[in-house]
């Protein structure tokens, strides 16, 4: 199957194959005919599965630009309502249709100007989009398709509340007081209600379920391998005792030929710590990058991982999610992640784009019954490892860890274009 055959728009298909894509991924094939039918979608999908383009060619096929917000996209984090927007200027470039970001922590000049000035498509966070509704600057009149994404991510935020009222907010659908028959019988015609809604979340916990039941009206279900590991990405635990943590992270680097380098930590505290340890007591550029970061420094600290300027970016879970870098290498994690599932989200921003990359996680015994979980989780048991030529001092964990040479980065091939 290609892009053609699902139905998308000339502009869009132009924009696709400008970009360099080839063949839509699974959640692309099954979400966008949906989509575009005009269905309520729920879609679960693990990171690297192509989910942006899954809702965002075919809502741009939808439209036509008419100065006014027609498309609404909430993300619970600044730095992938960046990433989000930015697909949508590339998708949509041949629309007309204008994009407006939308999120905390700046001044919101430029925003009401983007607005003002006639914005199809808003990317938002939940709290700058209120703030922008109570100054009159959004309004809903004319929203046809609302899209939620990383719901889960929204839930551990704390930010569902503000999103049930933004919902609330936007056209609601004419059908959902009517009958299940009736509905039924208007999605058979094609006669669609006022808004369209997708939903599209990494895990779905009762909470989420219940939520996702509150927004859409007889959603069609997509759920595409939300718990498996991606097979481009060769991962392993490095058990090590525990004042040992950061020689193993040194040696780690060390013995590894990298491109570029994400390091996992769970604190903000402690991505400092090792920010400033990295640059202290090795060659690496490192930059930094959690929530108590200002939003200027932050993308700065991005925008310099990307170009190259830093080959170490040490960062809290604020990156974990959708940040889509496709050079990453390798990444490390200096704890075993407390929630299983961010174990899967933290080592897929490598062998993205069917690279292959390599993720490390240093494993002391207080983190026992994190890794069973994490083990529980992906449904495998993950390979321990010992580093070669590293001084160990003993601990119980090393006796079923073998010593293996790290595998070295394979040679340049063609980078396929991310989907």
């Amino acid at each position: 199957m290609s892009f053609k055959d699902l139905g998308l728009s000339e502009p869009i298909l132009k924009a696709v194959t400008e970009a360099g894509y080839e063949n839509p991924t699974p959640i692309q094939a099954q979400a966008i005919p949906l989509v575009l039918e005009g269905r309520d979608v729920v879609g679960a999908s693990q990171t690297g599965t192509g989910k942006t383009a899954a809702f965002a060619l075919p809502s741009l096929s939808k439209i036509k630009p008419i100065g006014k917000p027609q498309i609404l996209v909430l993300e619970p984090t600044r730095e992938l309502a960046h990433q989000v927007a930015e697909q949508f200027e590339t998708y949509g470039k041949h629309t007309g249709c204008k994009v407006a970001l939308l999120y905390g922590g700046v001044g919101y000049g430029a925003q009401t100007e983007a607005l003002q000035t006639g914005a199809d498509i808003v990317v938002a966070t939940p709290g700058r989009m209120v703030d922008h509704f109570y100054r009159g600057t959004m309004r809903f009149g004319d929203l046809k398709i609302l899209i939620l994404d990383e719901v889960d991510r929204m839930l551990d935020m704390g930010f569902l509340p503000i999103v049930r009222k933004i919902v609330n907010l936007c056209p609601w659908k004419n059908a959902l007081n009517k009958p299940r028959e009736e509905r039924e019988e208007k999605f058979k015609l094609r006669e669609f209600a006022d808004r369209q809604t997708l939903f599209f979340s990494a895990t779905m916990p009762p909470a989420i379920q219940g939520f996702a039941d509150f927004c859409l009206d007889n959603p069609a279900k997509i759920e595409i391998a939300r718990r498996e590991v991606a097979k481009t990405i060769n991962h392993a635990f490095y058990p090590v005792s525990m004042d040992q943590r950061d020689d193993l992270l040194l040696a780690l680097l060390k013995q590894t030929d990298f491109n570029s380098v994400m390091v996992f930590t769970r604190t903000r505290k402690e991505a400092d710590q090792v920010c400033s340890m990295l640059n202290t007591r090795s060659d690496a550029k490192v930059t930094a990058m959690h929530s108590d970061i200002k939003q200027s420094d932050r993308m700065k600290a991005l925008s310099g991982f990307k170009d190259g300027t830093y080959n170490i970016l040490v960062a809290t879970d604020v990156a974990a999610r959708g940040i889509d870098i496709s050079t990453v290498t390798h990444v490390i994690n200096y704890r075993v992640p407390e929630n299983a599932e961010d174990y899967v989200h933290r080592i897929g921003r490598t062998g993205r784009a069917e690279s292959e990359g390599d993720a490390f996680t240093i494993l002391t015994a207080d983190e026992l019954d994190f890794a069973t979980s994490v083990e529980n989780f992906v449904n495998q048991k993950i390979e321990r490892r010992k580093l070669e030529n590293f001084d160990y001092k003993y601990t119980a964990l090393l006796d079923e860890s073998p010593a293996k040479s790290i595998r070295k980065k394979r040679p340049s091939a063609p980078r396929r274009r991310r989907r």
